[in-house]
């Protein structure tokens, strides 16, 4: 591992991609380099439940694939959401069948969860830019305020909260979960 200061800035992406990996990890856009915050608590607590929590559902039935950091490098950009979904159809394989551990695609869902220190705008940006890209739904999570902003193409952003049920992607629609459940995981 080395330091983002350590990195030069205005790299090509190829450059970037042959770097070693950062902790927290790092992300590419537009020639520029910038380190994810560290996830806290409340942050960790979430990515780990919703994403357990959206795979038993989609895994036995071979759906979809929620993955949590995994680097997605597509349209010029490398990002790690926090979750990204994929339909189980798109997830990249091997030739032997097995996930491929290079991911050059949008996800179909991607989840992010705001940490104190982040940028609400930057946060927004990467999710606009994988909605334009192809993804179908996006998710900025605020633990602050208990709120989630939901994404979707062609559509106003519009906010949930309370007892509103989130949406889903279209193989997902059985389930249901609202922001209330989802916060309720941070209490112990």
């Amino acid at each position: 591992m080395i330091a983002v200061s350590q990195i030069q800035q205005k790299l090509t992406l190829e450059d970037f991609l042959e770097l070693p990996e950062t902790k927290p990890y790092s992300e590419y856009n537009k020639g520029e380099i910038e380190q994810k915050p560290m996830p806290q608590g409340q942050h960790s607590t979430i990515q780990i439940r919703l994403g357990t929590a959206i795979n038993e559902i989609v895994l036995p039935k071979k759906l979809a694939h929620a993955f949590t950091e995994l680097r997605c490098t597509f349209s010029g950009r490398s990002i790690v959401p926090d979750i990204s979904v994929f339909a189980y159809d798109r997830i990249p394989k091997t030739p032997q069948g097995y996930i491929a551990n290079k991911f050059e695609i949008y996800p179909d869902w991607v989840i992010e969860i705001l940490s104190p220190e982040q940028s609400t705008n930057k946060v927004i940006k990467k999710i606009i830019f994988c909605i334009k890209q192809g993804t179908k739904l996006g998710w900025l999570i605020d633990p602050e305020d208990e709120s989630v902003m939901i994404f979707q193409p062609d559509q106003f952003p519009e906010i949930k909260s309370e007892e509103e049920i989130l949406p889903v992607l279209e193989s997902l629609e059985n389930w249901q979960l609202s922001v209330k459940e989802m916060f309720n995981w941070l209490r112990i």
